[in-house]
């Protein structure tokens, strides 16, 4: 595995380089919001400042948060306030930026894209029916897993569970 040269630095907080691939390029990370409040900033040149900074569930390094992330953050939640953001997600990715004459790779962030559902053939159908009559597999988790017809919805509503009251 490669080492971004900015890792070398001794940074406590959430960079473009966290997010390298060996190649060059740049993953996307699906994280969830935990806190967002000001905190003192140290630039490592000696110098402080009181900026917003942004906790993830899970993640120990927070990501110091600018005024193009904090919009986008909140349109992502739709409201305005940091309170409720906890436990929302996000997805970061990196994006060249020109700031101060010169294109920087910068942490940005997008909402998280919902994983494709997948048809399920009409055989794997039945099983999956046969396995929630027998409580081995939950009706809303196969609606949840899958992208069902109208007429598999129906079939899966109307499944009773051998066992259980009617």
């Amino acid at each position: 595995m490669k080492t971004h040269f900015k890792k070398l630095k001794n940074t406590n907080y959430l960079g473009s380089w966290d997010l390298a691939n060996d190649d060059g390029t740049f993953k996307e990370a699906i994280v969830t919001m935990e806190n967002t409040k000001k905190e003192i900033v140290f630039d490592g040149q000696g110098g402080k400042e009181d900026l917003p900074v942004l906790r993830f569930k899970g993640i120990q390094k927070p990501m110091v948060m600018n005024a193009t992330n904090l919009k986008q953050v909140a349109k992502i939640t739709g409201s305005a306030f940091v309170e409720d953001w906890e436990g929302k997600q996000i997805c970061l990715f990196v994006q060249k930026v020109k700031a101060f004459g010169e294109w920087h790779d910068a942490l940005r962030i997008k909402a998280p894209v919902a994983p494709q559902k997948h048809p399920l053939p009409q055989d794997r159908f039945d099983k999956a029916i046969e396995s929630v009559k027998v409580g081995k597999y939950a009706k809303d988790k196969l609606k949840a897993d899958f992208a069902l017809t109208p007429e598999q919805i129906k079939v899966l509503d109307e499944t009773k569970i051998e066992g259980a009251k009617a």
